[in-house]
């Protein structure tokens, strides 16, 4: 999931960091995300995923890092299954 996770961070997050020497808990914001593109990340994410982010989760904190982009796509996966 954190491969996937970064392959569209390198597709269409416009860092101006290479995609794979971003650290899990480094700032995206800091490497070049913007909050236009954290837009497009968020529905390339809904599609890879097959889910939905709900509106609690679309903040910067969600998208300001791999850890906790990684961490929100699996809560919802969760989520999904649980219900």
């Amino acid at each position: 999931m954190e491969q996937q996770i970064r392959d569209i961070l390198a597709e269409v997050g416009g860092l101006v960091v290479p995609v794979g020497q971003v650290k899990l808990d480094q700032d995206l914001f800091a490497a070049g995300l913007t909050s236009f593109a954290t837009v497009t990340v968020m529905l390339a994410l809904e599609e890879a995923f097959d889910l939905e982010f709900p509106d609690r989760l679309m903040t910067r904190a969600t998208f300001g890092s791999i850890a906790t982009l990684l961490a929100a796509v699996t809560e919802l996966k969760g989520d999904r299954v649980a219900a």
